[in-house]
């Protein structure tokens, strides 16, 4: 199959450079190019600097940690200013036995790749991703180099091209929404446009329908929003370039896309390792003589055998209280829960909160059970912070395997429902890297709960207020370029004008990267621009 490779960089195509990086298998060896690596310029490492050595340390660990993470991770090492961030990722459709070897020869030549520089991306042979950095970048999407490959010789044919491109584009319109709320940030699927095409009877053309398979991904650092901003992208990149071609895919440092006319594009990724319980020891084939029946012996068993019963009847009492007031606490709370996912009655000021978010263009509605044992029946353990109108705890979505912050807002305050609504109608509308993501919302039994992005460096004002959590000028500095950026959004990029009027450095969240976003909508206004 003829391929033709193409690169978009900040919208420009450019010819590109190639690294290779080698990996021996016994007798045989393994090359994997890396179709146009970045490699920074400026602000290089010494040899035997500590970052040199942070970088080692962490390019020995990442390709195991990822391949045991269903072929994805990021993690970090060292301390700033010598602290590295990587990443490594598995492409979802390639040979998941080729990326084992793929993370391990890229990592083991990043190097020689990019001798002393603080940064590097490269994507090996369309099978794996890996960059490391000196600067944070997770959780934000790169969106800048496309690299596009494509099946040169083999097109739609021209009468078909229209229903062809308005097939692909919804196909991968569709993934993009469903890889953003995947647990893997990855989705595929199909749809069939109709082609002409002649009937071997000669009774002239007739329509038939043709398959287009799909397949997107993004890496598991980002959020849903991120994702389907890299996608999009991506997307209309894929279109202009792409016209008629029956095979092409878009790749870039934070997301990927593919389709193909015909032949399926399959998920490699294997489902989660099952771990097998050990077997049980297999009963002792072994015998002893019988003792000799003596008075003293018979004594003696008999004790063992009467304290042996006495510990039997004992043990099996206190089993069956533990299990008789488990069940009672199971039963307890399985009948909080039936309350609490009941219907709930909502009052003229809710009901069109109600219409709005049952229409299915906002965020996911739960119920009361999933965010309850998603918190331990919001244990005091989870509880992450209180404000004046609730409770925030930490929580895990299972099935979507993310962790969130769930707002549970005071049953009483009236002053919090109301900014319960106000931030269900507004945050769920905007959409920018620089503002807490609301991922879902509960209102049933007189609670009312919100679950938004969790944020691991927690808010702003526990680092301010914290000499142990004092942070360096450089981020300070992106911290303030990220609030800015958001308040622009708010007052001027978006449809209306939002007024936050409740700006404080415990509402400015920090993402994993500590990267700033801006939360808590509960006092916002919409404001008509002049």
């Amino acid at each position: 199959m003829a391929l033709h490779r193409s690169f978009l960089i900040f919208t420009v195509m450019s010819s590109f450079a190639t690294l290779t990086a080698v990996v021996v298998c016994g007798q045989v060896q393994h090359y994997y190019t890396a179709y146009h690596p970045y490699c920074s310029t400026t602000g290089n490492y010494s040899t035997g600097s500590p970052y040199q050595v942070n970088l080692v340390k962490l390019m020995g660990e990442l390709p195991s940690i990822a391949l045991a993470n269903r072929g994805f991770q990021v993690d970090t090492a060292g301390e700033h200013p010598s602290t590295v961030f990587g990443l490594a990722m598995c492409y979802a459709d390639t040979s998941w036995t080729a990326c084992r070897p793929c993370l391990e020869a890229g990592a083991a030549g990043v190097q020689q790749a990019c001798p002393f520089g603080r940064e590097m991306k490269a994507l090996y042979d369309e099978v794996c991703l890996l960059r490391y950095s000196d600067q944070p970048f997770f959780s934000a999407a790169d969106v800048d180099v496309a690299f596009y490959v494509w099946q040169k010789d083999s097109v739609v044919a021209a009468a078909d091209v229209p229903a062809f491109n308005a097939t692909r584009w919804r196909l991968m319109a569709r993934l993009a929404a469903e890889a953003a709320v995947s647990s893997l940030r990855l989705a595929n699927g199909s749809e069939a446009y109709a082609a002409e095409a002649e009937d071997s009877r000669g009774a002239g053309a007739q329509q038939v329908a043709v398959p287009v398979h799909g397949l997107v991904q993004c890496t598991r650092d980002l959020n849903a929003s991120e994702c389907t901003r890299c996608l999009t992208s991506f997307l209309a990149g894929l279109s202009s370039s792409l016209p008629n071609y029956t095979y092409g895919t878009a790749k870039g440092y934070s997301c990927y896309m593919a389709y193909r006319v015909g032949d399926k594009l399959d998920i490699t990724i294997p489902p989660p390792a099952l771990v097998a319980s050990s077997p049980p020891p297999l009963p002792s084939t072994t015998t002893s003589p019988l003792p000799d029946r003596t008075p003293t012996a018979a004594l003696v068993a008999g004790v063992s055998v009467s304290s042996a019963a006495v510990f039997i009847v004992s043990a099996g009492v206190s089993i069956w209280l533990l299990l008789r007031r488990r069940r009672r606490r199971q039963k307890a709370r399985e009948q909080e829960l039936r309350a609490f996912d009941g219907d709930y009655n909502y009052n003229d000021e809710e009901e069109p909160l109600q219409d709005e978010f049952e229409k299915g263009t906002g965020p996911r509605r739960f119920r009361y059970r999933e965010l309850a044992m998603a918190t331990g029946f919001f244990s005091d353990e989870e509880k992450l912070g209180e404000g004046g109108f609730g409770s925030v705890y930490h929580g895990y979505l299972k099935d979507m395997g993310i962790h969130v912050a769930i707002k549970r807002v005071s049953k009483g305050s009236k002053q919090g429902r109301k900014e319960y609504i106000s931030e269900v109608r507004i945050i769920s509308r905007l959409r920018h890297r620089n503002l807490v993501q609301l991922i879902g919302w509960c209102h049933g039994g007189g609670e009312l709960l919100l679950v938004y992005e969790f944020m691991p460096n927690g808010s702003l004002d526990t680092h301010i207020h914290n000499h142990d959590k004092v942070l360096p000028w450089h981020l300070r500095h992106e911290i303030v370029l990220g609030i800015g950026s958001a308040l622009l959004y708010l007052h001027q990029d978006w449809e209306q004008c939002v007024v936050h009027r409740d700006i404080k450095p415990s509402n400015v969240v920090l993402d994993a990267s500590f990267n700033a976003k801006l939360g808590d909508f509960g006092l916002a206004r919409l404001v008509d621009h002049d």
